[in-house]
């Protein structure tokens, strides 16, 4: 087994499991878009989707595919998984495409096309280091239409937590996870000590307002980690 079928495999073992509470939060993102596309009226223009980090889309496609979208545009920047996210997507009756590339570099890249409506980014923003959270904030800010919805799943650390603190904790609570082999196990391990950098939500939240954004709570896990964030812009001469 290669090593990008191994950690996929992993993965989808955690999907699977649950074992991150993607249940629960795939219901609170479908919840929020619908009430965001209810609000916009059935009058309001086909808004353009773009998911920032979209992996394999996990448990989207269901929502992808029955949304009234004008285009969808997946990155990640892993390209082996972008065969997998557009065969999970299947057909749909609107523009499609998936693209290797950085999401902080799309957020900071000048735009083309129309803004997005739409911006989803799920368990990918805590890659960045935390100076580059903010700037990836301010970039989407500036590539979100008027109205737009930016939803932010990912984990997050307990308010005033070190990273440190957090990695232990959450490496307690991995291998709690018996449906993975202890093997496998350290392998997430391995990858969070490494590649997580959860942002702070007292912090972060500080830096989304002085972005432009509102910042709502949409969603929080029971393990003080995973959440939604609600993320919409703040238009001049409005509160």
């Amino acid at each position: 087994m290669t090593f990008f079928s191994r950690h996929w495999s992993t993965y989808r073992q955690v999907l699977e499991h649950d074992l991150m509470e993607h249940g629960a939060l795939t219901a609170a993102l479908t919840g929020t878009i619908d009430g965001w596309l209810e609000q916009r009226g059935p009058g309001a223009p086909a808004p353009h989707a773009l998911d920032l980090g979209c992996g394999d889309l996990s448990l989207l496609p269901p929502l992808l595919r029955r949304l009234p979208l004008a285009s969808f545009t997946g990155i990640d920047l892993n390209g082996a998984v972008l065969p997998l996210a557009g065969e999970a997507l299947g057909p749909v009756p609107y523009p499609c495409r998936f693209l290797e590339g950085d999401l902080l570099a799309w957020a900071e890249a000048e735009p083309e096309g129309p803004p997005m409506d739409l911006l989803l980014s799920s368990f990918a923003v805590h890659h960045l280091q935390e100076p580059d959270k903010g700037r990836f904030l301010r970039g989407c800010r500036r590539r979100i239409a008027p109205g737009g919805l930016l939803l932010w799943a990912d984990v997050f650390r307990a308010p005033g937590e070190s990273r440190d603190t957090y990695v232990d904790r959450y490496s307690a609570r991995v291998h709690s996870w018996s449906p993975l082999e202890p093997e496998r196990q350290e392998e997430v391990i391995a990858h969070l000590s490494q590649w997580d950098h959860p942002a702070d939500p007292e912090t972060i939240v500080k830096e989304a307002e002085a972005a432009g954004w509102r910042w709502q709570w949409g969603w929080r896990g029971q393990h003080r980690a995973e959440a939604l964030a609600v993320l919409r812009p703040v238009q001049q001469g409005r509160p």
